[in-house]
């Protein structure tokens, strides 16, 4: 067999000239995979996109995605109850080790940590809207002990929960987002309906967190972080969940972004304003609201896409109304039960 050599500074160049020669070799792909010292940075993501090009690998992990998806549906369902990693194995027809490993690696969490997190969470919330007595939380959140409920909240969120209940104050709440393997092709080819409907927004204000130069949502999180969601949702808002806004011109300073989260709260809003974060006064005003049909969770893409056609082909004309530019557009959080839903400011 012709040996090959391979060092740190062999070339992209050269890889993909002996990837094309001799195929993809397991252990050579292995290689870039799990040894640091053999390539450089550059070498060794090439080799790993070469590795999880490979069908096989991809299947596998498509598979595993999957297993991941199940097991945090178990979770949702079954929250509140004692949940061992025998019963996730079982879900995700995995090993008990290898389930757990996979949790892991997918979602970057182990599986108690993310029980624990989603609990505390859930009960933060519980105390924020609800007049509940701690002993009653931190049973129902699955804790043996108040003290135990007491030190994971407030290692968690660095506040007691019995003052946070008596004075709710901006946390950064967790918010599980679900592991999707790659679709093979476009189920969903077409909405059948969008409903439009003519509603009105009073006067009211917005904490917003401001982006750098974002126009859209994943540019967004890059430069404010994923994890803003969470913090927004901690906070009391008259619409009941935090928006995402495209902003006018007017009410974007120089050097932050057009695309923006919040929360609508009251003109008298007194509250505490969470670091970073400004405030802005907006007028009643009327909005068109696009509202999609119920779609696979894996099918959001498609589904916000729509709902983009389906904006730009509407003449609110035929309604008595024009567009509004002067107020901003709204984009509420993807939910498949609901359907994707924005509202386009109107006068």
């Amino acid at each position: 067999m012709q040996k090959i050599a391979i060092t740190r500074n062999t070339s992209i160049m050269e890889i993909a000239r002996l990837r094309n020669t001799y195929g993809y070799s397991i252990i050579f792909v292995c290689l870039a995979v799990f040894s640091k010292d053999v390539f450089g940075k550059k070498s060794r993501d090439y080799l790993r996109k070469q590795w999880y090009n490979i069908p096989e690998v991809k299947q596998n992990m498509d598979e595993q995605i999957c297993a991941v998806r199940r097991m945090q549906e178990y979770i949702g369902e079954h929250l509140y109850q004692t949940i061992t990693l025998a019963e996730l194995s079982a879900v995700s027809m995995y090993s008990p080790w290898h389930s757990r490993r996979i949790f892991e690696r997918i979602l970057g969490i182990t599986p108690s940590d993310y029980i624990r997190k989603l609990r505390l969470s859930r009960s933060a919330l519980t105390l924020r809207d609800e007049r509940v007595k701690i002993i009653d939380v931190a049973f129902d959140s699955g804790f043996s002990s108040v003290d135990g409920y007491q030190r994971a909240f407030y290692k968690e969120f660095g506040c007691n929960p019995k003052e946070y209940a008596q004075s709710p104050s901006p946390l950064y709440l967790f918010i599980p987002y679900y592991a999707e393997a790659k679709k093979k092709e476009n189920k969903m080819e077409k909405t059948q309906c969008v409903f439009i409907q003519v509603l009105e927004k009073p006067a009211r204000k917005v904490l917003i967190k401001r982006g750098i130069t974002a126009k859209e949502y994943f540019t967004y999180c890059e430069e404010v972080g994923c994890d803003i969601w969470g913090l927004l949702v901690s906070l009391p808002s008259i619409g009941n969940e935090p928006v995402c806004m495209w902003l006018p011109e007017k009410y974007i300073k120089k050097g932050t972004s057009e695309y923006v989260q919040g929360v609508e709260v009251a003109l008298d809003f007194d509250g505490i304003i969470p670091d970073g974060f400004d405030i802005i006064k907006l007028p009643a005003s009327k909005y068109l609201k696009f509202q999609g049909e119920p779609f696979a969770e894996e099918d959001y893409a498609e589904a916000i896409k729509a709902i983009w056609e389906a904006e730009k082909r509407y003449n609110p004309e035929m309604v008595g109304f024009s567009w509004d530019k002067d107020n901003p557009r709204i984009q509420l959080i993807p939910l498949g039960e609901r359907g994707y839903i924005e509202l386009m400011p109107i006068k």
